[in-house]
């Protein structure tokens, strides 16, 4: 009598008695089609094509997905969908940098000087000069622009080597969110913009990476998007926008809701002329221990060592400090 077949099993060595491991499609197919694939297939009847019909499916429905009472099914949205794509992006730890809109690159500066002193050349004497020194200014606060730039390429192409790289992020507009973003265009680096819907806002700035420029309608979604994965704040002077998201973070880290991460204050004179802090402590509206919630640089280089002082960017892979962790 003929002894029974032995089949070895390349799956389990230890087992070489059991089946070969064979792929069969049919046990992992799907058993119903996509949304997607339905999406694309069911046509729209003549009679059930207008706009007041209630035939299209629900999720390619926009005027149904708008609907007030659906609120809470796209602010779930765009928690998701930034989410998911960083991580199929490979991100996982932002700097995020914070500053006017209004600081112009310095050529654009330049020229607008340039063009503000020819007017001013052909007016009287005793004429208003308040365009000249508002472009006079916007020369002096051009630096900013250039500060942010060199920052976000060195964050960037230091980073690089790392096991977790970091990305910049910015709001996704013109000024400071630009030179953020540029600096890591420079480099070749990816970087993220987190635009939003506003009346008077701009498209965004040329140089966000496309598969990670985003745009929000819910302030709060996008907030939470800058600090989820975030490892230091970076911000330069700026408007009610800036101070609305450093006092935001800073509040966060002093009430124990979100893990204490290095802020960073470009430009000491700017920010305790507009910020007296040290009258804070003395009205005792906080303590003279949450100063220590932010510290001021003045270069783009030191910046970045206050960084990898933190971190231990410098030392050895094992003693690298941890970086972005969920609020």
């Amino acid at each position: 009598m003929d002894k029974p077949t032995s089949f070895a099993n390349p799956a389990n060595p230890a087992n070489p008695a059991g089946p070969a491991a064979l792929a069969i499609p049919e046990l992992t197919a799907r058993n119903f089609p996509s949304a997607e694939e339905d999406a694309a297939q069911v046509p729209e009847p003549a009679l059930y094509g207008g706009p007041d019909s209630a035939y299209r499916l629900a999720f390619t429905d926009t005027d149904f997905l708008l609907r007030e009472e659906l609120r809470p099914v796209r602010m779930q949205l765009e928690l998701l969908k930034p989410e998911l794509v960083q991580r199929e992006q490979g991100v996982e730890s932002t700097i995020v940098i914070f500053g006017s809109a209004r600081i112009l690159p310095p050529d654009v500066a330049a020229a607008r000087l340039a063009d503000a002193q020819a007017t001013q050349s052909l007016l009287p004497p005793d004429s208003d000069d308040a365009t000249l020194r508002r472009a006079e200014t916007a020369v002096l606060m051009s630096r900013y622009y250039d500060e942010a730039r060199r920052f976000a390429a060195i964050a960037t192409e230091r980073s690089r080597a790392l096991a977790t790289p970091l990305f910049v992020v910015t709001g996704g507009g013109p000024g400071v969110m630009e030179a953020g973003n540029r600096g890591a265009f420079d480099v070749g680096g990816k970087s993220i913009g987190l635009n939003i819907v506003l009346p008077h806002e701009q498209a965004p700035n040329p140089y966000i990476t496309p598969a990670l420029c985003f745009q929000f309608h819910y302030f709060a979604l996008r907030k939470m998007h800058f600090l989820m994965r975030s490892i230091a704040l970076v911000c330069f002077p700026g408007g009610f926008g800036t101070l609305d998201e450093l006092f935001e973070t800073m509040t966060l880290v002093q009430n124990g809701k979100s893990r204490k991460r290095p802020i960073l204050l470009f430009d000491r004179a700017f920010w305790t002329r507009l910020i007296d802090f040290d009258y804070l402590v003395e009205t005792g509206m906080i303590s003279a221990g949450d100063l220590r919630l932010f510290c001021y640089v003045e270069t783009a280089e030191e910046a970045w060592d206050v960084l990898a002082t933190h971190y231990g960017f410098n030392a050895q892979p094992t003693q690298t400090g941890e970086l972005a962790v969920d609020i």
